[in-house]
């Protein structure tokens, strides 16, 4: 079983709004449908997921979860994958965070995950410098 892999950055001083549309542009030019919960004080979360293929490797209802919670100083970036939720756009990330918003998968959809996700961990450290 494989859960999320968190990232924690300090004394970045990064702009976290550049960093949320860096992310969305990222996966979306790697052929992913995105979508993103309102902006609040806890942060903001993005989901992604693809067609194709890996609707055999991931159920369908599955997608790649992100989320950048903290202040430009000190922030931290959680990857994983969680249950797709129809109305992110509209949710309160207040609401999220008391949900299910990473799930524990199991082998079949870890080894499409991890790589995916150690390209976008890579990705947003050189982003942030």
């Amino acid at each position: 079983m494989v859960g999320e892999k968190v990232e924690q950055f300090q004394g970045k001083g990064t702009d976290l709004n550049a960093l949320q549309s860096h992310i969305e542009e990222y996966l979306k030019s790697d052929g992913f449908t995105i979508q993103t919960s309102p902006q609040s004080a806890q942060g903001v979360v993005i989901q992604a997921k693809k067609g194709g293929f890996l609707r055999g490797v991931v159920d369908a209802d599955r997608a790649m979860t992100i989320m950048i919670s903290g202040n430009p100083n000190d922030f931290t970036v959680r990857i994983g994958v969680g249950k797709w939720l129809e109305h992110l756009a509209v949710a309160a990330i207040e609401t999220l965070l008391i949900s299910d918003l990473f799930l524990v998968v199991d082998v079949a959809e870890s080894a499409w995950n991890i790589e995916i996700e150690d390209k976008l961990v890579k990705d947003v450290k050189s982003f942030i410098g």
